[in-house]
């Protein structure tokens, strides 16, 4: 019996890192590959409109870090995973939060950046549970959108990137839980 439960204890220390980070349930890796980069899990976040929970959202970094400055600033890959936990966000709504975050975010993107915004909300449609997207920001390349395992497209340049990732961590974010949560720095 007690070879048994030093076994299983030994199974379980082997296993569990690979399990990685849960937050309303959903599951992220601990760490994901980018081509020949190894990015670690940074931190989750969750997305609330009023008490509806709209999607939770992983950060992956090369160098973890809780310095907005440090993340935006670098010229490391960087990547959000979006798993969406409930059938609310409508495309006409999203395409507003979009607008919103970036214009709130870097003022003056929404006319530099028109053309890859609007690109890049045509990628998306109505979200339902369970839709999972990717967004991986691979400097001096672009920005690649998968949804639900499905690569819709990349927007060129560092520009639209660095736009994207200050929604989530400029001043005016989503929720402030949200870009706490993302930074590793929730409760």
């Amino acid at each position: 019996m007690w070879r048994w439960t030093v076994a299983v204890g030994v199974i379980l220390a082997l296993v569990a890192p690979a399990w990685g980070a849960s937050l309303e349930g959903v599951k992220f890796d601990d760490e994901v590959m980018v081509g020949e980069k190894t990015l670690k899990l940074n931190g989750l976040g969750l997305r609330k409109k009023a008490w509806f929970k709209i999607y939770v959202a992983g950060l992956y970094l090369e160098n973890p870090s809780s310095s907005v400055q440090a993340i935006i600033g670098s010229d490391e890959v960087k990547r959000v995973v979006m798993h969406f936990t409930s059938n609310l966000a409508k495309k006409k709504k999203m395409d507003a939060a979009w607008d919103e975050g970036f214009e709130d975010n870097t003022p003056g993107s929404e006319s530099k950046l028109a053309g890859e915004l609007r690109t890049f909300k045509g990628y998306f449609k109505d979200m339902k549970e369970g839709d999972r997207v990717v967004l991986t920001v691979v400097p001096g390349t672009g920005t690649e959108v998968v949804l639900n395992d499905q690569v819709k497209g990349t927007i060129e340049g560092d520009d639209f990137g660095t736009a994207l990732l200050r929604v989530w961590l400029g001043p005016e974010p989503p929720g402030e839980d949200l870009k706490m949560g993302l930074l590793g720095k929730a409760d």
